[in-house]
């Protein structure tokens, strides 16, 4: 990136914290403006101190906004998607390939256990649970191993419903239907159930949730090709069952036992038609005609995943005068991709070229178990230490299952991770110094095994690369008025490239997985400074990053179309700006944010970033615009979000995004027994390609539309 253009950036960037903080000390005098989110704590950031004590930009959607946005576009992932101008825009598609947070991908998680399997990354890691049992979404946003592995652009932690408040029976419900422009087939259904009891020290939390969704179509009224390889969302059938357990052994310790089982599968009913020579009018890019999809029978077995989780969380709150949070679990997903003749599972030793059909699965297996001890330091007032020991055991596969062959062979990552961190308040916590290392050990065991004959099957020794990595991490917040807060911090994140997409293709002979450099850890970096300001009727935040990976990471693909790992230096900078306001009409409240994302990664390896990244590897730039309303019984809410266009031609991919505006609209009415929602998502109808499609595939492939008009009506009551 160009010394003059970074400098401009971090002038920009000075300016507006300096704008802050003058318009701060001018609201000194103004009414104080409820700071409680500031007091609340993000359980995924390993520490009980609230959040206005963390040097990192962070966000709670409650659970009032989640199941608003839920009910406007259906998933958590559009959800968070919608409301963060960082994150990029959705495939709309069960895969999230392409989806980032800061231009990284980001870390999904249920109650802190890892839903990601990064040695064989399916990107399913978005579709794991029900919205319907989630209470609150937390985001960490940047680099950072407060989580362990994964979180290289942030952490997205689904914090589950709690256990009842009261003694008896509780619980809620939810019947939804859903509908586009045209009726048939693309109407969708959703019911869901939970119920609660407690009685003194037990508590039991069960539920049920199942999704049925009808075919997508866009503005112009085509049904929304499907993508029958990677998996769609929708003619889907999801089923979703939740169990919560609780004992409070003391009036200081509680055991809580957690269970889900997630499943997602595709009916396969429609065969998606690609532009070709014979019908140029399907999936056309010259003509921005998007794909279709025709009912037909779709060969092998639909695309679908399996998510099956089961924890068990010991919080202690008085334990020798600190806190210990201990919890082991147990994750299992199974991905299965569509199949097809696709030349990267040709083989002539089995069928002749261009007649053999596959399909693939992603199997992995996750045991982990995470312990941490927080208290004040005796002797040193204001000083709260945190120490503390991850490990996890993940072992993945990937098999061809139609012939039974590896296409990846099983990889175990095992890691032992200790940290410790601290955080000092000084001058009655109008200062706090912050900081902390983590230690992550690492192995990696694969056997001897032989790549495709597409790859050229070639034998690849097996080993068991180890490595080692400290992370710390560092920051400083400072409050010099009430409402007012600046930060600035550096953190470090890590995780392993896919590890899975780099052996599986492998091309060259002699090749021994012990000594493989392609296999190397990613360890990026956030560098940060930001500004908050809640004073009188405002709430507004800036954030300036930049971020770098010596040995990054970039999807590539390749003859097959079938997607590559390339390890690159890649290097992203950003501005983040959100601004909340509450109007003098009683019950309105007006927000707006904005995210400029710039990124380069190095493609001759020469050491400086020459290449722009694509649309498979950073979103574009984005505004958002929103008006609540509350009065009575009525709650309404009206969202737009801009994707302003961006010239891509100094990108490997070279496809210029045209930009796009969408606006949706929510509106609940409270009646006697429970209350009644509308959620309409793109409100005009607006015809656009979606952003993964417009940016990332070549001429004649698959091009996605996005929806059009589509209307979700609910009714849901809580007892």
């Amino acid at each position: 990136m160009s010394s003059h253009v970074l400098r401009a950036h971090r002038l920009a960037a000075v300016s507006l914290l300096a704008l802050a903080c003058a318009t701060a000390a001018h609201a000194q005098s103004g009414r104080a403006a409820d700071t409680d989110v500031d007091q609340i704590v993000i359980t995924a950031a390993r520490t009980n101190l609230p959040a206005s004590a963390l040097p990192l930009t962070v966000d709670v959607v409650d659970n009032e906004a989640l199941s608003q946005q839920v009910a406007v576009s259906g998933s958590i992932v559009d959800a968070i998607s919608t409301l963060s101008p960082s994150f990029s825009p959705t495939r709309q598609k069960l895969s999230g390939a392409g989806e980032t947070l800061r231009g990284r991908s980001p870390l999904y998680a249920i109650n802190g256990i890892p839903q990601s399997t990064p040695i064989r990354d399916g990107s399913r890691d978005g579709y794991t649970i029900d919205p319907f049992f989630i209470d609150r979404v937390e985001l960490i946003y940047g680099s950072n191993a407060l989580q362990g592995i994964g979180a290289t652009g942030g952490v997205v932690n689904q914090v589950t419903v709690g256990p009842p408040k009261e003694d008896g029976v509780s619980g809620k419900m939810l019947v939804q239907s859903t509908l586009a422009g045209k009726l048939g087939d693309a109407v969708g259904g959703k019911v869901a159930g939970l119920v609660g009891w407690r009685d003194q020290a037990f508590d039991a939390t069960v539920g049920v949730a199942y999704d049925a969704r009808g075919a997508f179509y866009d503005a112009h009224g085509r049904r929304i090709g499907m993508d029958n390889t990677q998996g769609d969302v929708q003619d889907s059938k999801t089923l979703s069952i939740f169990g919560r357990f609780g004992w409070q052994i003391a009036p200081s310790t509680r055991l809580d036992v957690v269970a889900n089982r997630f499943e997602l599968k595709g009916d396969g009913d429609y065969v998606t038609v690609t532009g070709t020579a014979a019908a140029p009018t399907d999936g056309n890019r010259a003509t921005r005609l998007p794909s279709t999809a025709y009912r037909g029978v779709v060969p092998g077995t639909p695309a679908s995943g399996r998510v099956e989780t089961l924890s068990a969380a010991l919080v202690d709150d008085d334990l020798y005068g600190g806190v210990l949070n201990a919890q082991v679990f147990f994750n299992r997903t199974r991905d299965t991709f569509g199949g097809d003749k696709n030349a990267t599972f040709q083989d002539v030793s089995i069928a002749p070229s261009g007649t053999l059909f596959d399909q693939s699965s992603n199997r992995s297996r996750k045991l982990g178990a995470r312990v941490s001890y927080e208290r004040a330091v005796p002797g040193i007032e204001g000083l709260t230490a945190t120490a503390g020991l991850d490990a996890l055991t993940d072992t993945t596969s990937q098999v061809l299952t139609a012939t039974g062959r590896a296409w990846v062979p099983p990889t175990k990552f095992q890691s032992v991770a200790p940290f410790v961190q601290g955080n000092y308040a000084l001058f009655d916590g109008k200062l706090r110094l912050a900081g902390g290392v983590r230690f992550e050990n690492v192995e990696l065991k694969v056997d001897d095994f032989t790549t495709l004959a597409f790859y050229g099957s070639r034998k690849v020794g097996g080993g068991h690369p180890d490595f080692k990595a400290t992370l710390a991490n560092g920051g400083v917040v400072f409050e010099p008025a009430k409402g007012v807060r600046l930060y600035g911090s550096y953190a470090e994140g890590y995780t392993v490239p896919d590890v899975g997409r780099i052996l599986r293709s492998i091309n060259v002979a002699n090749v021994d997985v012990d000594t493989y450099l392609a296999v190397e850890p990613i360890v990026s970096n956030n560098r940060e400074l930001g500004a908050e300001l809640k004073r009188g009727p405002f709430d507004a935040s800036v954030a300036y990053f930049w971020s770098s990976s010596k040995l990054g990471q970039l999807l590539v693909k390749n003859a097959g179309g079938i997607f590559d790992v390339q390890r690159q230096r890649v290097a992203i900078e950003g501005l983040e700006v959100n601004v909340k306001a509450r109007t003098p009409v009683s019950g309105l409240e007006l927000s707006t944010g904005y995210a400029r994302l710039r990124g380069k990664t190095d493609t001759n390896a020469d050491g400086k970033t020459d290449t722009d990244l694509d649309g498979a590897n950073i979103s574009p730039d984005r505004l958002n615009l929103a008006a609540d309303y509350q009065t009575g019984k009525w709650a309404l809410r009206a969202q737009m979000q801009k994707y302003i266009s961006r010239n891509m031609q100094n990108t490997l991919v070279k496809d210029d995004f045209e930009g796009y505006t969408v606006a949706d609209v929510f509106v609940r009415y409270a009646l006697p027994v429970g209350a009644v929602s509308l959620g309409v998502q793109n409100l005009f109808d607006k015809q656009y390609l979606t952003y993964y499609s417009d940016t990332t595939l070549p001429t004649k492939d698959k091009i996605y539309a996005g929806r059009g008009r589509t209307a979700t009506i609910g009714w849901e009551a809580r007892f």
